[in-house]
């Protein structure tokens, strides 16, 4: 048992306000195990109401921290997601994006295109050339991926980029040659078909293709470190490659370069551009640790998105003007004018996830798509515009027949 002594207030006390409190000790007996619970459960009590306090003492003082936190945690949880989420890649991607099938447009395009504006300017189509050419101009192609791989594999910036065909296949030097193999027999059908065209003025143009190509990502240049890497794509794709297309389609005497014919190589080699500009937007941290101050590391991925949306806008627009001043003919305006979904497309997707780097790593794949629809949609036009002038013609030659019938009898 445990001795307690309490006091009792006597009920004399509030007989009056003024009188003395009276005071009567008396001594009570509890057990002593009822007095080890009762502490017990006041020492609980009183850690609950300790710790209550910490936490709200330890809330007001990070209170003003939170939003930043909140924020540190959400990068940290998207970031941990995103590297789930590229470690879930198979080999099997990996090997088709190394391999870049869709990008190949960019050597379709500017032949067909080519190809089409020699056929409106004089009605004739050599398949085997066209054929050869596209051979050529894959291997080009080849050589710019490979090289652009090795490149970057010895800057860094492919660090940490899986479809690499270096880090996919674990050689440099085997990627470098082969590399420069491809370009080698790529070269090597482009002077054929220009010695069976007769045609040797097309090798200065297709040198200053292969030249931009090399100052864009070869060493000691490197321009595409510096945010030139789509002005060069746009020539070499455009002007330099396309007219170089047209000029090989020649018969016996050599084709005008006409307004028309540069007119559609400026909008092939805008949106060739445009895919090159879109496939950086989920490289800008492995460009910025490299010093690779492309377009986007400048720009942010907020302002690349509205980029995008005022390059679509001035494609649409610069089409038109081109149709209204008839230099390039209305069934271009009007088949290329069908692909605007497209582009819309192109401009909402990038708009939506332009922060997201696991997504945005298809727009570049968008705009292939655009590119390569848009530029089929303009060799179309220039084909329809030929067939429409073969049917007018007629009717204009049947009174020289008359006359000469004529003359004749």
């Amino acid at each position: 048992m445990v001795k307690t002594q309490i006091t009792f207030v006597s009920s004399n006390a509030y007989s009056s306000r003024l009188a003395p409190f009276n005071f009567r000790p008396c001594t009570v007996f509890f057990p002593q195990d009822a007095v080890q619970r009762s502490l017990c459960r006041f020492k609980k009590s009183q850690r609950r109401c300790n710790e209550t306090h910490t936490r709200e003492l330890r809330s007001n003082q990070e209170l003003p921290r939170h939003g930043i936190l909140q924020k540190c945690q959400a990068e940290h949880t998207e970031t941990s997601h995103e590297e789930e989420k590229e470690e879930d890649i198979s080999q099997a991607t990996l090997i088709w994006r190394a391999i870049k099938l869709p990008m190949y447009s960019v050597a379709l395009i500017p032949l067909t295109v080519g190809t089409a504006a020699a056929y409106w300017q004089t009605g004739q189509f050599f398949a085997r050339r066209y054929f050869m050419l596209l051979a050529s101009s894959a291997l080009s192609i080849v050589w710019i991926n490979l090289s652009n791989d090795v490149y970057d594999f010895d800057t860094g910036a492919d660090k940490n980029k899986k479809e690499s065909v270096v880090n996919i296949v674990g050689s440099r030097t085997g990627t470098h040659v082969a590399a420069w193999l491809a370009l080698s027999l790529g070269f090597v059908g482009l002077t054929w078909v220009s010695l069976e065209a007769g045609s040797l003025c097309t090798m200065p143009l297709f040198f200053s293709a292969v030249f931009c190509g090399y100052i864009y990502q070869c060493p000691p240049y490197r321009l595409s470190y510096q945010g030139l890497g789509e002005p060069l794509v746009f020539a070499a794709f455009g002007p330099f490659i396309t007219n170089a297309y047209y000029l090989l389609q020649r018969t016996t005497s050599e084709l005008p370069i006409t307004n028309t014919v540069v007119s559609a190589s400026i909008l092939v080699g805008f949106t060739t551009s445009l895919i090159l500009f879109c496939s950086h937007f989920h490289q800008i941290k492995d460009d910025k640790a490299v010093g690779k101050i492309s377009p986007l590391v400048r720009l942010g991925t907020e302002a690349g998105a509205k980029l995008v949306k005022m390059a679509i806008v001035a494609l649409y627009s610069l089409l038109f003007i081109l149709g209204v001043g008839q230099i390039i003919p209305l069934p271009c305006v009007f088949l290329c004018g069908l692909t605007l979904p497209v582009g819309n497309l192109v401009v909402s997707f990038v708009e939506d996830n332009h922060k997201d780097k696991t997504k945005i790593f298809m727009a570049k794949y968008y705009c292939v798509r655009l590119h390569t629809i848009f530029g089929i949609a303009l060799a179309a036009g220039l084909v329809v515009a030929r067939m429409l002038a073969r049917t007018q013609l007629p009717e204009s030659i049947v009174p020289l027949k008359i006359l000469d019938m004529i003359k004749q009898g």
